[in-house]
């Protein structure tokens, strides 16, 4: 069933059509889906850093046995990130130089977070850069575009920290 939302817009009612499909829930019958998580652990010895964890990625996605579906990666602590990007040392340097000119770590005195802590800025860093990323599975594979690699990003190390990878699929 359709339902009219705007000139640009339409509102498909999933369920009846994913019923009348063949579907029940989402899930097409036959089609069973399968769910892994993992968690990896970093405990970088600098206060910021930008680790390629794409190969931890896979062995996760191997490990899971998942073929089709898609992949969350996300930082479980609020003073890192998850990225995609190109892994070029150049860019990683200019990364943490943008990051440190719009929030700078010192002077700590800056910040009204920093009351016992000197983070405010790996909050910050951590805002701007992002929380998690999403990588479609095609044929058991990372589906990236040609330079396309998986980071975490660390704006206050020198402690363990995790990262969830989620895979849900078939």
């Amino acid at each position: 069933m359709t339902l009219p939302y705007s000139d640009k817009f339409t509102i498909v009612d999933l369920n009846k059509a994913n019923h009348q499909k063949g579907f029940e829930h989402g899930i097409e019958k036959g089609f069973g889906m399968k769910s892994f998580r993992k968690e990896l652990s970093f405990n970088v010895p600098t206060r910021r850093a930008f680790v390629n964890i794409t190969p931890d990625v896979e062995a996760c996605l191997r490990e899971s046995g998942i073929k089709e579906g898609i992949v969350l990666i996300n930082a479980m602590h609020i003073t890192a990130s998850v990225f995609i990007n190109d892994d070029e040392s150049g860019l990683h340097h200019d990364y943490d130089i943008w990051l440190e000119k719009l929030a700078p770590h010192e002077p700590v005195s800056n910040y009204r977070h920093n009351v016992g802590e000197d983070n405010a800025d790996a909050h910050m860093k951590r805002q701007i850069m992002g929380r998690e990323t999403v990588v479609a599975i095609t044929d058991g594979r990372l589906d990236f575009g040609t330079w396309e690699q998986i980071f975490y990003g660390e704006f206050d190390g020198r402690r363990r920290k995790r990262v969830l990878v989620k895979i849900i699929g078939a």
